[in-house]
């Protein structure tokens, strides 16, 4: 399976070389494609001299920062049209361990979608409080409950999906730009009939920066789960027509490999 790892970047400077290097130690195979939203901070020029020392690294730089959901999408379409059959999303600031690459990797050969859960039994975010844990467990069950998908970290951004499943959707139609996106985007996936399963991981905080997160990602997110929601008990479940259908859907979870 040919892989693209996709990581979106603003301002990564300082995690950029280390998440790079642990990439292409853990999984030699796989490509990376560092998607840089204009980063000052010399981001994207850092990851392409990486590129030329640590080689299968390529750089997608972009004028201005214009959300996660898009840099994603662009990152995703770069991988199609070269041809990958595996595209994995993966954050730049160490958030997300590599050492857990091989996992998603394996997982795909027989699901649509596999995301790396914090919520699922093994699945960890140890430097968390009581009160953070809680609203994004709360966050999660009921986007799950309210699409009826059965995932229990539909937030997560460690995952990946086959090339295949994300060539039959949409993406142009996909509304959401900050953290919306994992949860769109597994709900495409859900209502195109693929298979879903989570696997746990470890959430370690970034170490240095700042987080993207904000009240406003998070409001998008709510407002886009409950609309999906109402629709889908409408019987309207998707706007558009001709929606691709690519088997069974099911959520399930599995343990580390």
């Amino acid at each position: 399976m040919r892989a693209l790892v996709v990581i979106p970047t603003y301002n990564e400077r300082f995690s950029i070389e280390e998440v790079l290097r642990r990439v292409r130690k853990i999984e030699p195979s796989v490509d990376v494609l560092v998607v840089d939203d204009g980063s000052p901070d010399g981001t994207a020029g850092a990851a392409e001299g990486l590129a030329e020392e640590l080689g299968q690294i390529h750089v997608l730089r972009r004028d201005a920062k214009t959300g996660l959901g898009d840099a994603y999408k662009a990152g995703f379409r770069w991988g199609l049209d070269q041809g990958y059959d595996a595209l994995l999303e993966m954050d730049a600031d160490l958030s997300h361990e590599p050492e857990s690459i091989p996992t998603l990797l394996g997982l795909l050969e027989d699901h649509d979608l596999v995301i790396g859960s914090r919520y699922v039994p093994g699945g960890s975010v140890p430097k968390w409080g009581i009160h953070r844990r809680l609203i994004s467990w709360a966050g999660n069950r009921y986007s799950s409950i309210v699409l009826g998908l059965g995932v229990h970290d539909l937030t997560s951004g460690f995952r990946a999906f086959r090339a295949s499943t994300v060539r039959r959707l949409d993406l142009d139609s996909v509304e959401a730009d900050g953290y919306g996106f994992q949860i769109e985007m597994a709900y495409l996936v859900s209502l195109a009939g693929g298979t879903i399963v989570e696997t746990p991981i470890r959430f370690i905080d970034r170490r240095e920066g700042e987080s993207k997160m904000s009240a406003s990602i998070a409001l998008e997110a709510l407002i886009l789960v409950t609309r999906f929601g109402a629709a889908k008990r409408l019987g309207k479940p998707w706007k558009r027509t001709g929606q691709p259908t690519l088997g069974k859907s099911k959520a399930s979870s599995a343990p580390n490999r």
